[in-house]
């Protein structure tokens, strides 16, 4: 007998069974890719230019490939959500590493997405959220306080009510974001969707940049690296994908898989610069793991029985 031959439909549930681990180890290198920029170049105008190469990248293709666009009413809606997601998020995490918050700690206040995401997912969209949900997602936050707790250091002076004021409104903005994208915004076309959520975070980080900062930029290789690395792999990459799971997945699920991401990190700045990863931290990636495993499990079915 001839095998059977396999659909788009028998191929696509395999290939999404690697979008989640796709998605952390893409944008745990966000990250490194911030390591390389921050010197050179002011956080606001860094991420304006970012976002604004990626909506034009969107937009060629788009073009190119005839993809449909969004009503105004879903344009609107992304264009909302990118605002949140992108440039309060990413803003105000960014400035806070500027003004010298130590990133260790920047990674632990994000930390709490998660969490505050399953709140509101319950909240705003009435998804059930299970006790061993709950759980998942405290131990999940566990496992990063232990991967992260060896790097925080000293403190230091970049302690300080404003940059702790702004990570964890860029937390409730991220977490408010996705929810927004998944109610509002995620039926239609994602490169359009993506393509209004560009135009949205680049509005409001152009003019941050204009009102604030001084417009110092040091051009180099390390800069040049930097935005191509995040424009193509995150900004186009890793977003795409992240927009793709928000729509066929449940947020509180999604939102754990950030629980991965300084774990990923922390093994590519071991492989990158050197930088210590001992035990401890190893436990810490194993308990952050399980946690994830918790709360994006699926319930058990019951096999119906054959005639």
């Amino acid at each position: 007998m001839n095998a059977p031959i396999r659909t788009d439909a028998d191929i696509m549930p395999n290939l999404k069974t690697f979008l989640p681990g796709t998605f952390v180890i893409l944008w745990a290198t966000g990250f490194i890719g911030a390591r390389y920029a921050m010197p050179w170049a002011e956080p606001f105008a860094f991420l304006a230019v970012r976002f604004i190469l990626a909506f034009v990248i969107l937009g060629v293709a788009m073009l190119a490939f005839g993809s449909r666009g969004l009503s105004r009413t879903e344009a609107m809606h992304a264009a909302g959500a990118g605002v949140l997601m992108h440039g309060v998020y990413l803003g105000g995490v960014f400035w806070a590493i500027h003004r010298g918050l130590p990133a260790g700690f920047a990674a632990l206040i994000v930390g709490l997405q998660p969490l505050i995401t399953a709140v509101l997912a319950g909240k705003l969209l009435g998804e059930k959220i299970l006790p061993r949900h709950w759980i998942g997602l405290a131990a999940g936050f566990a496992g990063v306080v232990i991967v992260l707790w060896p790097r925080l250091g000293a403190l230091g002076s970049g302690v300080t009510t404003a940059t702790l004021a702004a990570t964890i409104v860029s937390v409730f903005a991220m977490s408010l974001g996705t929810v927004w994208q998944k109610r509002f915004a995620s039926g239609g076309n994602l490169v359009a969707a993506t393509f209004w959520q560009y135009v949205g975070g680049a509005t409001i980080m152009t003019l941050a940049s204009l009102g604030l900062e001084t417009g110092t930029v040091i051009i180099n290789g390390e800069l040049i690296f930097a935005m191509a690395w995040l424009v193509l792999v995150l900004s186009i990459g890793a977003v795409y994908l992240l927009m793709a799971m928000i729509r066929d997945g449940e947020m509180s699920k999604v939102a754990s898989l950030f629980y991965l991401v300084p774990a990923a990190t922390a093994v590519i700045a071991w492989a990158l610069f050197s930088e210590t990863l001992n035990l401890v931290q190893i436990g810490g990636m194993a308990i952050a793991t399980l946690g994830v495993g918790l709360a994006t499990a699926q319930p058990p079915t019951r096999a119906r029985a054959s005639r």
